[in-house]
């Protein structure tokens, strides 16, 4: 970001998206399904569903939370059934609407996956990180280019070490990352990374560290580390494509785009069949 970046009008970005700034998921929402992302932003609707694989993470996101706000505070780490306590709270939170569960799932089965995917986090290194923990669900808020509203972003966990703020976002997933995955999910490491940017120059210059953190719902659940590397050129190409998306959310050229993988998860079934434009 130079020092003549500035968003727009927080009040212009409110009756644009329904929100006076934008975020990374915001953009990817739009690019998968502009009506979706027009329900969820803008109308604001209420969810008709809720897919078990992202209650599911969401509610192993608190238990983490729960996790790095104890060892911030200073305090012992929760035992994992204090963890699967607040997997348990978070899931009743998420699952107001129906949930829609895959093959051979239920809200059992999913709790006692979620006590083996804990078990297998509290046993490994990054449930103890190495250096200071700064942030636990972080936000940070910044113009990143001329143009656009702030971006927003909530950081999943910052440590400093005594060379590099390290940024980790944690994920769930039913396999192993591939390289191709990391790939895929880079940009929004990058993006965050960009927004941390002036709290490592205020720590002394410290380089920045990405890194995603990957729990595998599987029968014998792992923890896997992934660096996302810094690469300008990428991050340059992700600053084009949200002011084109940003463009795009402006015209209010709203279509439903449908697909197996759109569909199948999508919180507003029946108002996308309704909806007439």
């Amino acid at each position: 970001m130079t020092a003549a970046a500035r968003s727009v009008p927080p009040v212009r970005s409110l009756s644009r998206t329904g929100r006076d700034y934008l975020s990374y998921t915001q953009v990817t929402t739009f690019q998968r399904c502009p009506l979706k992302w027009h329900f969820e932003y803008v109308a604001q609707r209420p969810h008709e569903r809720v897919g078990a694989a992202l209650a599911f993470g969401s509610a192993i996101h608190t238990a983490l939370e729960l996790h790095f706000r104890a060892l911030l505070a200073g305090c012992t780490a929760p035992s994992g059934q204090e963890l699967l306590c607040g997997y348990d709270q978070a899931w009743q939170a998420d699952a107001a609407p129906p949930v829609r569960y895959g093959k051979g799932e239920s809200a059992r089965s999913l709790q006692a996956m979620a006590s083996r995917v804990l078990a297998a986090f509290t046993g490994s290194p990054q449930a103890l990180p190495g250096g200071e923990i700064l942030g636990v669900e972080e936000e940070l808020r910044r113009p990143i280019l001329p143009g656009l509203p702030d971006l927003l972003a909530r950081l999943d966990l910052i440590v400093r070490t005594d060379s590099a703020l390290v940024i980790r976002d944690f994920k769930t997933a039913r396999s192993r990352w591939t390289e191709a995955n990391v790939t895929e999910a880079a940009p929004q490491l990058l993006l965050y990374g960009d927004l941390a940017r002036p709290l490592a120059e205020e720590l002394g210059d410290l380089a920045i560290r990405l890194e995603f953190v990957v729990l595998t719902k599987t029968r014998s659940p792992s923890v896997a580390v992934h660096p996302v590397g810094l690469d300008p050129h990428q991050l340059g190409r992700i600053r084009r494509i949200m002011t084109q998306v940003w463009h795009a959310m402006q015209t209010g050229h709203i279509y439903p785009n449908p697909s197996p993988m759109n569909c199948a998860t999508c919180p507003f079934p029946q108002a996308c069949r309704t909806w007439r434009g």
